[in-house]
């Protein structure tokens, strides 16, 4: 925070390469087969096929509707079909045995692309790169790959949904991958959507898969807590992205809950539940709650108003805001209302470690480099008091939908 403006960075935002434009950071013995692909393909999301589709790819155009809309940094999630993907990584089932060296082939073009992306604008751009599980010492190594590229965003977690023939993500066979992270101190990143099992695409499925996928999301952070992954990797950072926020008190409570319960009844060798916490205290070093603390984050894009109450419950240090651009539920061009909607009662300092302080601290964001910009595109800290009377009527963002508080994930 400046004087008068507060530094926002977007703890969430998306981008990628226009299809074709992926070929020169693919390995050249790929080209031929990508050629072939990249012809007969069809891109299946309406977003990436709109007048609108190069926010993803244009560098000047991004920087100046960000700073329209006062956010002066960002990390780069992946957006736009990566080669021989089907549909966007994010939320791409895993590759089979036969697709994974070209799908693996295609991440690492997307992560070479995503480094020169970032270097357009220097300091202000933390791009994660992505990775896939069926290969641990492959992961490992293009970790470090991108860390050495300047990508300080992290890697994306993928998931491991029912069906996907992974292990799960407790197993102690992605300790590797841990290890690595914790070493470079690359922040690990599960992304809202990543998790999900495929479910059909009628009405009633694309409703379930509304309801259940942020609960399939939050899997991963009790696979690691039980799993001991942090008790192992004591470096180890967490960042649940894109997910909410509100949920995470009551679910601490409950895996504190079963914690406590499954690590006393493994001393009484009589009860039936004797056998489900043996090992479990040894194991984990720490209550689920003491791990949140020291370990994990959440990404809480267009924060909305009935979490922002809990901020100290999940801690206050933990939070960190996203714009979700370009995507159209995120807040642009209306994130300076979004902010006041959400925060026009918290106190300025509060309100400063959500919107940029924390972020800056997880991805390596140097808060004195952005701080002339800031000064110059930063959101008001009066403005932001100002509490939003009126939602503009042509928002599309969850950020102004009513009725939130109902959401239990």
């Amino acid at each position: 925070m400046t004087d008068d403006r507060y530094t926002v960075i977007s703890a969430d935002c998306h981008a990628g390469a226009d299809l074709l434009d992926y070929r020169p950071y693919l390995e050249s013995r790929y080209h031929e087969a990508f050629d072939a692909w990249a012809a007969s393909y069809v891109n299946p999301h309406e977003d990436l096929l709109a007048d609108t589709a190069d926010r993803n790819w244009n560098s000047a155009r991004r920087l100046a509707e960000l700073e329209a809309d006062g956010i002066v940094a960002e990390v780069v999630f992946p957006n736009t079909i990566p080669p021989f993907f089907p549909s966007a990584a994010l939320m791409a089932p895993a590759p089979s045995g036969t697709e994974f060296e070209q799908r693996w082939a295609g991440l690492r073009a997307h992560n070479r692309w995503l480094a020169d992306f970032c270097a357009e604008a220097p300091g202000r751009r933390a791009g994660v790169a992505q990775i896939l599980l069926n290969d641990v010492d492959a992961a490992v190594r293009e970790v470090r790959r991108a860390r050495e590229a300047g990508l300080t965003g992290g890697i994306m977690l993928p998931g491991t949904p029912p069906g996907s023939g992974l292990p799960e993500l407790h197993s102690t066979y992605y300790d590797p991958l841990w290890a690595v992270c914790a070493e470079l101190d690359v922040p690990v990143n599960h992304h809202g959507g990543s998790a999900s099992p495929p479910l059909g695409d009628e009405p009633a499925a694309r409703a379930v898969f509304m309801v259940e996928t942020t609960w399939f999301s939050h899997r991963a952070l009790w696979h690691l807590i039980f799993g001991g992954v942090f008790h192992r990797h004591p470096g180890l950072r967490l960042v649940l992205t894109e997910q909410g926020s509100g949920w995470i008190p009551g679910v601490l409570d409950m895996l504190d809950y079963y914690h406590g319960r499954l690590v006393a009844a493994a001393s009484r060798t009589a009860t039936a539940e004797a056998k489900f916490g043996v090992g479990l205290a040894e194991a984990m070093g720490d209550s689920p709650a003491g791990i949140w603390r020291d370990h994990c984050f959440v990404g809480a894009s267009f924060m909305r108003p009935h979490e922002v109450p809990l901020r100290h419950r999940i801690g206050l240090d933990k939070i960190m805001w996203g714009s979700d651009y370009p995507h159209d539920e995120g807040t642009h061009p209306y994130s300076r209302e979004a902010l006041r909607l959400a925060y026009a009662d918290v106190p300025p300092d509060e309100t400063a470690a959500m919107l940029g302080t924390n972020a800056a601290r997880v991805y390596g964001f140097d808060l004195a480099r952005l701080a002339p910009l800031a000064a110059r595109v930063g959101p008001r800290v009066t403005d932001i008091a100002e509490p939003l009377e009126k939602i503009p009527p042509d928002a599309t963002s969850p950020a102004f939908a009513r009725g939130g508080s109902v959401r239990v994930w």
